[in-house]
């Protein structure tokens, strides 16, 4: 069953463990499902900290741009398989219950990103080489994240309640990603 809470601790702790090693994650449960996307989101962040690092050659960029869309086009149907397993959970959902624009898959995408902010800021926070101005600016920086998720993650229970007692539905909206398939993508299919 879905629970924000639930989600969003899994996320704390798994951002925490994977900054030491790596995990595989199996199964199709919501929570394996919502571990996995997460994952991605993890690896997809740390792999736009290298696409910035300055001293970065020119195939490092690119192979960390690849990289970089092999993730996002993972965190995408990740997002999407989600959205599938909540629309079966809910069962038949009331057809004239008003639509909810954002579904639960991109509110756990967005819980995920807020998870791997909140690390990084409150790392910041404890930094030895900031100065106090860097670590105060983090502080707030930090409260406002957290306010951000617990508002999100209130959102997402909230919604998910609703859609269960049938007034309010969602739909599974396909990204319909094109920069990695070669029979969309102008300069994929051109190259062949």
């Amino acid at each position: 069953m879905l629970s924000a809470y639930s989600l969003t601790e899994m996320q704390d702790q798994k951002t925490q463990t994977w900054h030491g090693s790596e995990e595989a994650i199996e199964g199709k449960s919501l929570m394996a499902l919502a571990m996995a996307q997460h994952r991605a989101n993890f690896d997809l962040w740390h792999e736009e900290d290298k696409a910035r690092d300055p001293g970065a050659t020119d195939a490092d960029i690119a192979a960390v741009k690849h990289q970089i869309d092999r993730l996002n086009q993972r965190r995408n149907d990740l997002v999407e398989k989600i959205d599938e397993l909540l629309l079966i959970q809910a069962g038949a959902q009331n057809p004239t219950a008003p639509l909810n624009s954002e579904t639960p898959g991109l509110m756990i995408d967005r819980l995920s990103i807020l998870a791997l902010k909140i690390f990084h800021t409150r790392e910041e926070t404890r930094r030895e080489s900031a100065t106090e101005v860097h670590r105060q600016k983090n502080l707030a920086r930090l409260a406002v994240l957290e306010e951000q998720r617990s508002d999100l993650a209130g959102c997402l229970d909230a919604l998910w309640s609703e859609v269960l007692a049938g007034t309010r539905r969602f739909k599974l909206y396909r990204q319909m990603k094109m920069y990695n398939d070669p029979e969309l993508n102008p300069v994929l299919y051109t190259h062949r």
